[in-house]
């Protein structure tokens, strides 16, 4: 069985259930390549009978080509504005640079980010937080923008988030025969999202409980794809 990446457990406990957490380790994922030929090369003698397998958004989206360089995005006014108010962490920048801002405004629309930046603004004043994501989707959620801990080629670049995610996991369940059910998840270290799968909301809500602490890592782990398995009982 592979090891877990560094700073993470290989096995996790949930609802009184343990589980493996198995990250898949890949070469980088290059525009251009074809995610069924690239899921075939990983999966191939991981995934069982009964897994979970997850595949990170990150590459779906890169295979569809929704990945840009930063050189291609020239922000408009808004985007430097408004990217000036968004809180930056250490896990990920978000929105809070003008090239990602200028994304989320052309894949959400002006309207609905200029709604949520205002909502926003408002309810983080009473210590509300997590508005702005909460009205702008799951499109705005899913922007990823270049960190220290990028790996090249995508330190200088904007990666939106996967076009018909859940089409796509129903298509990758069928491509590695049915055996296992898929998910494409959003997980950085300060949390996730499902955004398709081929299960029930009860057991995505479960998943995300699984995956909580980012067991693929965000760094340089390369390691875009994951099994979760149910761990044998003592």
């Amino acid at each position: 069985m592979a090891e877990a990446n560094a700073g993470k457990a290989l096995t996790v406990q949930v609802e009184g259930t343990s589980y493996f957490r198995i990250p898949i380790r890949t070469r980088v994922v290059m525009p251009g390549d074809d995610l069924d030929a690239f899921i075939t090369e990983y999966a191939s003698g991981v995934v069982e009978a009964g897994d979970l397998f997850f595949v990170t958004e990150k590459i779906v989206a890169i295979t569809q080509g929704r990945s840009y360089r930063l050189d291609e995005i020239t922000p408009r006014r808004l985007a430097l504005f408004l990217s000036k108010y968004v809180t930056r962490t250490p896990h990920g920048i978000g929105l809070g640079m003008p090239e990602t801002m200028e994304m989320a405004l052309r894949e959400c629309g002006t309207p609905r980010i200029l709604f949520a930046a205002a909502v926003s603004a408002v309810t983080k004043a009473f210590g509300r937080k997590g508005d702005f994501y909460r009205i702008a989707g799951d499109k705005a959620r899913a922007i990823d923008g270049p960190t220290d801990g990028t790996i090249p080629p995508y330190n200088k670049a904007v990666v939106l988030g996967p076009d018909r995610p859940r089409e796509v996991a129903r298509h990758l369940k069928a491509l590695i025969g049915g055996q296992a059910e898929v998910a494409v998840v959003d997980i950085n270290d300060l949390g996730g999202n499902i955004l398709g799968s081929t299960v029930d909301r009860t057991t995505e809500k479960r998943l995300v409980a699984i995956l909580k602490d980012n067991p693929l890592g965000q760094g340089h782990e390369s390691t875009p794809l994951g099994v979760v398995r149910p761990a044998p009982t003592a």
